[in-house]
């Protein structure tokens, strides 16, 4: 078993909101990874809450390591609505937690033992999974990009119906959820990546999503990161490349099983 994992801030001056964690064992008995990116709202934006997106992935991440490491008698979809009860009950009576722009966070958790490899993925971050036979699929929840496709993404479509869905205060969300099994044997690897890490595959189009993984295996996390900001400081205006901010919370887990 090896698992890797890195995080880096888009900005050193504020703090990472996004998390990742990996436990071993799981229950006992193999093993779980935990990737959240928090919702960064605009500087001049209110989001309702005296908290913050930090607090929130911290409060959210270390309950579904919790659940998804001790409670192997719920699903995945269960660990991430208890998750974010415990988490809207820890906000207490000071937060609007009906804001639009609540503290909210994409997600990704997979949990394996020795007969199979569990997963989900809510919003745009991604998991990829390698196959026995070596070959590489990513897990995806394309809502945004396919908003996207057709216009600009407003807050108007955050968590609604017809539009994009994320974790934020609603357990009932977890429904939206791309979720899926797989025989634990037909599965040699898994990697997580943050849209800020992803970035890499999905807007520098630097490799497809099996180099990525290949990367990932030869030289771990932190060089994908590290490509990553070099191509950000390559087109510092975004002009080359357009995205919604010039550097972004990167993070990434590897696991080989």
């Amino acid at each position: 078993m090896r698992i890797e994992l890195a995080t880096r801030p888009g900005d050193p001056s504020r703090p990472d909101e996004d998390f990742v964690s990996a436990v071993l064992p799981a229950s006992g008995r193999g093993g779980a990874l935990v990737l959240l990116d928090g919702v960064t709202p605009p500087p001049d934006g209110d989001d309702g809450c005296v908290h913050g997106v930090a607090w929130f992935t911290a409060h959210l991440g270390g309950a579904l390591v919790e659940l998804c490491a001790a409670r192997r008698e719920m699903g995945l979809r269960e660990c991430l609505a208890e998750a974010i009860a415990r988490t809207t009950a820890a906000h207490g009576g000071g937060c609007d937690l009906a804001h639009r722009r609540t503290p909210q966070a994409t997600a990704v958790l997979a949990r394996w033992d020795g007969a199979r490899v569990e997963y989900l993925v809510l919003s745009d971050s991604v998991l990829l999974v390698e196959g026995a036979d070596g070959a590489v699929t990513p897990v995806l929840d394309d809502r945004i990009a396919r908003l996207a496709a057709r216009g600009p993404v407003t807050d108007a479509q955050r968590n609604a119906d017809g539009g994009f869905f994320t974790a934020a205060a609603d357990p009932s969300v977890v429904s939206r959820a791309v979720t899926g099994a797989l025989p634990r044997d037909a599965v040699r690897a898994l990697a997580a990546l943050s849209d800020g890490a992803s970035r890499w595959v999905e807007v520098f189009r630097a490799g497809d999503w099996a180099r990525c993984l290949g990367l990932l295996a030869k030289s771990g996390p932190r060089a994908l990161i590290d490509r990553v900001r070099a191509a950000e400081l390559a087109d510092p205006e975004c002009v080359a490349f357009r995205r919604g901010k010039a550097h972004d919370d990167a993070s990434v887990v590897y696991a080989e099983l």
